[in-house]
């Protein structure tokens, strides 16, 4: 089959599927929303639900027990209030009466039934089932004693009970793990359910030929409603194609056959962008460039633990070495040169611009400083960095680029250091089993918590049993990690993570290199996008004209 039969046999398919949701034949003002998954898709199962692509799906299909807006606070969904016990282990959460399935032949009569306090209980229990193997187990796996921690109380009553108290635990329910899924559709369809999901969001499945097309119908009954009383969502449908050539799907989009294209590769930004981060001359006007800060920490992990084999030789386990290292990367340059402005220095803490609590004053971090460098190499007994021995430095080929500016930037203070390129699921496996000195790596936030990225510098946390993967070990820090479970309020709270930030910081087990940015291409007919930090892509109020 050649491109343009293809394509004609899709769009011949999307006006046969918009025209079988009404009697009528299709109306011209029936609008489909267009994107791209160039990462591409390997499952609808909230319980996989891991990658950005899949996330952002979920998010059109499910609904959970709460929600996030644009600034990142947690607000009612299906449970429109809850209260909290005063030992903060008790979470009872109070469902609205009016929230129901998709429609799906294994209902009964093939209509989609109202949700209750025992659809979450099964859903939050399905995470937690060594037979579904989830990925996203870890979200109740050390906070809950089993399935009996879910308990449907009545219909429209449903509780959680905690270990101990876990203060993010609101904020972690946001994630599309926790969404709410039908017990007798899915234990119908079984590992199926992947391709045949059914949940309450504002779009309903309709079909999906993989890594070609999908589309998302507008779920009719769909239960939120707009300022006006209007039903959400505005949409009639979405459709996503799956090339994975960004260069490729950026001209579908500058062809308008795309609505939205999310984030610009290296390879053409500077055809798209200026140093200073603004649309050329070229593109201005043809488009709406979205920028704003994105939960995504870029840096550099350093292996800490000096019971590890690995390190008892290795340079980076002296603290001024690695001091040094963070004093020599100008991030500032690399930001500009290398970056085109998207991005943030990342010259705070660990906690990304753009989390709840993050303060620019009260985290110091590190800014270029030659002199600091030259001065704690040689206090180090490296003066110059005579003597010092190579340190290998590994990344994925995507930030080989930026890798390379980073080994400049050290060659000239004097640390030497050799690049080692690997596909990025082997620097993954590599760190995971502590067998990497010195790595690139970067942390997208699951959910908008601070806890979610200081929870990799927490001492239980190391390898097998968490994502500690420099092997930091600090007991003031562990002090101050569970002393913030037991504070109820968020400054307090807030307070707490800068603390524990500093001293990651003072430490000094990773460098920051930069915190990212949300770049959002849309078309000029398209309003009421979502602008969030999480850069989930929500599309219950966005327009297409």
């Amino acid at each position: 089959m050649n491109k343009l039969t293809g394509r004609l046999s899709i769009l011949f398919l999307l006006c046969a599927i918009l025209a079988s949701c009404n009697s009528t034949a299709v109306k011209s003002s029936q609008t489909v929303f267009n994107i791209n998954l160039d990462e591409g898709l390997t499952s609808l199962d909230p319980a996989f639900c891991r990658n950005h692509n899949t996330i952002w799906m979920d998010n059109q299909i499910y609904n959970g027990l709460v929600q996030i807006n644009d600034s990142l606070k947690t607000s009612p969904c299906i449970a429109k209030s809850w209260e909290i016990s005063a030992d903060g282990k008790i979470y009872t959460f109070h469902l609205r009466n009016d929230v129901s399935f998709q429609d799906d032949p294994h209902f009964k009569h093939g209509v989609g039934r109202k949700v209750v306090a025992a659809d979450f209980a099964y859903s939050f229990g399905r995470l937690i089932d060594p037979k579904v193997a989830s990925s996203g187990s870890w979200i109740f796996s050390d906070k809950v004693v089993g399935r009996q921690a879910f308990e449907a109380v009545n219909d429209s009553t449903f509780r959680v009970t905690l270990k101990q108290p876990f203060a993010p635990f609101i904020s972690m329910l946001t994630a599309q793990y926790c969404s709410v899924v039908p017990s007798e559709v899915v234990e119908f369809y079984g590992k199926d359910f992947r391709s045949h999901p059914v949940g309450t969001g504002p779009f309903k499945f309709k079909y999906w030929k993989e890594g070609e097309v999908m589309v998302l119908l507008k779920n009719e009954k769909y239960w939120e409603k707009d300022s006006t009383g209007r039903r959400l969502p505005y949409l009639d449908a979405v459709r996503a194609t799956f090339i994975d050539d960004k260069q490729t799907s950026f001209m579908e989009f500058i062809k308008k056959n795309l609505d939205f294209f999310n984030d610009i590769d290296g390879s053409y930004r500077d055809d798209i962008l200026t140093k200073s981060g603004q649309i050329t001359r070229k593109y201005k006007g043809r488009f709406v460039l979205s920028t704003g800060p994105y939960l995504n920490t870029l840096y550099l992990g350093m292996l800490v633990d000096t019971t590890l084999p690995i390190v008892k030789h290795s340079p980076l386990r002296l603290l001024k070495i690695r001091q040094a290292i963070n004093y020599a990367i100008d991030k500032q340059k690399l930001i500009k040169y290398l970056r085109n402005s998207l991005g943030t220095p990342g010259s705070q803490g660990f906690v990304p611009k753009g989390m709840p609590g993050f303060n620019e004053t009260d985290v110091k971090g590190y800014s270029y400083n030659p002199a600091k460098v030259r001065q704690l190499l040689a206090e180090a007994g490296y003066p110059e960095g005579k003597n010092l021995p190579a340190i290998t430095l590994t990344t994925t080929v995507a930030y080989h680029n930026l890798i390379e500016y980073v080994q400049a930037e050290l060659e000239r203070a004097g640390i030497k250091t050799k690049i080692e390129v690997t596909q990025g699921a082997s620097l993954r496996e590599m760190v995971a089993k502590n067998g990497i000195n010195f790595f690139y790596g970067s942390w997208i936030a699951d959910y908008p918590d601070g806890e979610n990225y200081l929870s990799l510098f927490y001492s239980k946390n190391k390898i097998p049993f968490g994502p500690n993967y420099t092997g930091f070990s600090n007991p003031e820090f562990d002090r101050l990690f569970e002393q913030s479970y037991n504070v109820k309020g968020d400054g307090q709270r807030y307070a707490l993570y800068r603390q524990m930030d500093d001293l990651i910081m003072a430490n000094a087990p990773v460098v920051v290199l930069y915190y990212d940015k949300r770049v959002n291409l849309y078309q000029n007919n398209i309003s009421g996008y979502s602008v969030n930090a999480q850069n989930l892509l929500t599309l219950k109020r966005v327009r297409k004209r």
